[in-house]
C-alpha cells in the first residue's frame, strides 16, 4: 500500500497570525512578518505529526491510494479519515495499462475513523496480477483552519510551539509528543489489529 498527497496544505489555511497570539510574540513593528516561513514550518510540522498519530487529516486535500490486493473482497478500509469524496478509481495491469472503473460501481462509506470504499452489487473489481489499484479521493476536516475540532486546533499549537520553543535542541526535543497533546489528541487514534486488517 502506497499513500501519496495530490495537493499540500496551502499557506493561507495555517493560522500565522494565532499561532504567533499563542506564542505572544509583540505585534505592531515593521519586521512583523519576518517570522512567518519559520512560524508556518512548525505549524506544518505539528499538523504532520498529529496527522500520523492519529490518522486523521486535519486541512482537506487530495490523496492518491495504491494497493495490489484488497482485504477483503467486497469492502476496503480506507488509511486514513475522514474521506469526503471518492474522486476516482482505476486499475493498472502490470504494463501500466490504466482501466477506469465505473463510479456507478462503487460508493463511499463514510465515517469518523474508518470510511470504507464499498463495491455496489457485488465484489470490488478484480486487481490484475503484477498490477495494481488508484483510488483518487478527498480527505480532511474541512478547508479551513475553522473547520478543525477545537482539540485537534488546540493540540497542533501546544505540539508546534513545543517545536519553536526547543527548536535548538535538535531531533530531542521531537522524540516524546508533550503530554498535553497526546492526551488532547487520544480520542482520535484509530487501533489496528493486523496491520489495519480489521474495520
Amino acid at each position: 500500500m502506497m499513500l501519496v498527497e495530490q495537493t499540500t496544505v496551502p499557506a493561507a489555511a495555517l493560522p500565522i497570525a494565532q499561532f504567533k497570539d499563542h506564542l505572544r510574540m509583540g505585534t505592531g513593528f515593521a519586521d512583523d512578518a519576518v517570522q512567518d516561513a519559520v512560524l508556518e514550518s512548525y505549524l506544518r510540522s505539528a499538523v504532520a505529526a498529529i496527522e500520523a498519530r492519529t490518522g486523521k487529516i486535519l486541512i482537506a486535500r487530495s490523496f492518491m491510494w495504491s494497493l495490489t490486493a484488497w482485504r477483503a473482497l467486497g469492502e476496503q478500509a480506507f488509511p486514513v479519515a475522514p474521506v469526503s469524496a471518492i474522486t476516482e478509481l482505476r486499475l493498472l495491469d502490470r504494463l501500466g495499462a490504466v482501466t477506469v472503473i465505473d463510479a456507478g460501481r462503487y460508493s463511499l462509506q463514510k465515517d469518523d475513523h474508518r470510511p470504507k470504499l464499498l463495491a455496489v452489487g457485488g465484489c470490488l473489481p478484480t486487481i490484475p496480477i503484477g498490477g495494481s489499484a488508484e483510488v483518487i479521493f478527498d480527505a480532511g476536516f474541512g478547508a479551513a483552519w475553522g473547520d478543525l475540532p477545537a482539540d485537534v486546533n488546540h493540540a497542533v499549537m501546544l505540539l508546534a510551539a513545543h517545536y519553536y520553543e526547543h527548536r535548538n535542541l535538535g531531533g530531542a526535543a521531537g522524540e516524546v509528543m508533550p503530554y498535553g497533546v497526546t492526551s488532547l489528541i487520544e480520542r482520535y487514534r484509530t487501533v489496528r489489529i493486523l496491520g489495519g486488517a480489521t474495520s
